[in-house]
């Protein structure tokens, strides 16, 4: 302690505040750096919350003596206790959804509601209910809904139902997602269709609507073809010694092709008229006008004739219906055009030599490619295209490195602590090697004792005044002398310097005493 109050006094005053400051910073840094350390890992417990929620969740944080970070939009707490915490907010109510649902109708009372209050408060509810659903799904993290009111009213006809679906999620809603949203909000309004509901997303603007009929995008078919063809083709090969793309073809135009045939043979007699007509007359005449016809007395007076006739005729009329067949043919878009399937697969071994592989027999690859082709619906008449080849694999496959990063990407490492504590670690490096050790090591300037003189010289016991920088005679000659006692580290104290000086010198000491002593006696004498 006490040549700790030596060195601070012979620094001076410049060093001692530099000290003090360099000394105050390393503990702030390690203060710091302590409490770094120490601070617990924070998870996420809510994002994406209004006001009002916010403030409700932190106030039931602070009854519960629980520590929170807030960042920006988003509550963090400590990762040990987020699902109790989570739970105990849950049986709260917390956080409170900003949307009402039927809850609304609970408030109207018998007097004084009228028919459109009532309707009114109703769609208020059926748009909160379906929100809440939404809000249900864990993509979606605030959602709104707006129907249309298309109650008929005075001379306007009831319209056509209407809804929109405003979402803010934490990824971007895929054509699937947006599809199911439609159907279930025209699901929960009658005579509402799935095409006259529109879904927007904050972060991509409108979703179009694809064709409820319409086949997967061909990523998607394709993807769902390759994971197929890859597990049949590794329960044979092996996991990891396959690999296996699939390239989808699909049709994206629409098409509509009506067709109309008539068939003569096959008439169908649908109706039969039949119609008969009878016309029969007679003619009474006499005979042929002669001379004697003409007479009284003649022979043509009492010759008469009589002559008849017949006719009948039979009609029938058979309307008959020719068989026709209308056939009407809507070609969406989504049908494959063309597939292709390639499949790569590993050599076999060899057991007498593990590192050199062989390719796989023909056989093999043609029943691999059989399976294949059964897998993916291989129809030659498309076009379609399946390759198997057997080929070596190199060792270093991406998947590799992959794996092994995957193992890294299990840890929950919070990458600005780690910075933090580096960053803290490396100033508190720099000032204790590079600030504080060199002052500390700094020796003053102390002034040369005096040392005793060489053999032979005489004491005289005084020292003589050559001025500051005057070195004396004796302390010169131990100079001279080279390293001897007096060369120790001697004190900073004059009072210690000179007891250290009397113990190493006793018999120097003694004769420069024994002259003080007998000088006075020589001077009387």
């Amino acid at each position: 302690m006490e040549q700790f109050i030596s060195v601070w006094r012979s620094l001076g005053l410049r060093r001692q505040v530099i000290v003090s400051v360099a000394t105050l910073m390393m503990f702030a840094a390690v203060i710091a750096l302590g409490k770094f350390a120490t601070r617990p890992s924070m998870a996420l417990l809510y994002s994406g919350l209004d006001a009002k929620q916010s403030g409700e969740v932190l106030a039931a944080l602070e009854q519960n003596s629980a520590a929170y970070d807030v960042r920006g939009a988003a509550i963090y707490v400590d990762a040990a206790r987020r699902d109790e915490l989570r739970m105990s907010l849950a049986a709260g109510g917390l956080p409170s959804n900003s949307g009402s649902g039927y809850e609304i109708l609970d408030t109207l009372s018998g007097f004084g509601t009228t028919s459109q209050m009532f309707d009114a408060a109703y769609l208020r509810a059926r748009e909160g209910e379906l929100a809440r659903t939404i809000m249900a799904l864990p993509v979606v993290r605030k959602a709104r809904v707006h129907i249309a009111d298309t109650a008929a009213r005075g001379l306007r006809a009831m319209s056509r139902a209407s809804a929109s679906v405003v979402v803010t999620t934490s990824a971007p809603l895929s054509a699937s997602q947006a599809r199911a949203l439609r159907y279930l909000v025209a699901s929960a309004v009658p005579g509402m269709a799935p095409q006259e509901v529109s879904v927007i997303d904050s972060e991509t603007g409108l979703i179009e609507d694809a064709s409820a009929t319409a086949a997967a995008s061909e990523d998607q078919r394709g993807e769902a073809l390759r994971r197929n063809v890859a597990r049949l083709i590794e329960a044979r090969v092996g996991l990891g010694n396959a690999v296996v793309e699939v390239a989808v073809e699909t049709v994206t135009e629409r098409e509509a092709i009506t067709e109309r045939k008539l068939d003569p043979e096959g008439r169908v007699a649908i109706s039969t008229d039949t119609q008969e007509s009878a016309n029969t007359s007679s003619d009474s005449a006499g005979g042929a006008v002669t001379v004697a016809s003409n007479l009284p007395t003649g022979d043509g007076s009492g010759s008469d004739s009589n002559a008849q006739s017949s006719n009948s005729e039979s009609r029938e009329r058979t309307n008959f219906e020719v068989s026709e067949t209308t056939r009407e043919l809507v070609r969406a878009p989504g049908a494959i055009r063309r597939l292709t399937v390639a499949v790569l697969v590993d050599g076999v071994a060899d057991p007498a030599k593990p590192e050199v592989k062989a390719p796989r027999g023909d056989e093999e690859l043609a029943a691999l490619r059989e399976l294949v082709a059964a897998a993916v619906g291989f129809d030659e008449k498309r076009g379609d295209v399946i390759t198997v080849k057997s080929m070596d694999f190199d060792p270093a496959l991406p998947g590799d490195v992959a794996a092994g990063g995957f193992a890294l990407a299990d840890l929950s490492i919070d990458i600005m602590t780690v910075i933090q504590i580096a960053v803290l670690a490396i100033v508190s490096l720099i000032l204790g090697l590079f600030v504080l050790r060199p002052i500390l090591l700094s020796r003053p300037q102390s002034r040369p004792l005096l040392a005793a003189p060489a053999p032979g010289a005489a004491l005289t016991g005084t020292i003589e005044d050559d001025g500051p920088t005057a070195t004396p005679p004796a302390l010169a000659a131990a100079r001279n002398a080279g390293p001897g006692p007096a060369a120790t580290e001697t004190p900073a104290d004059p009072v210690a310097r000179l007891r250290q000086l009397i113990s190493e010198r006793q018999d120097e000491t003694v004769e420069i005493l024994r002259g003080w002593i007998e000088e006075p006696g020589e001077k009387t004498a």
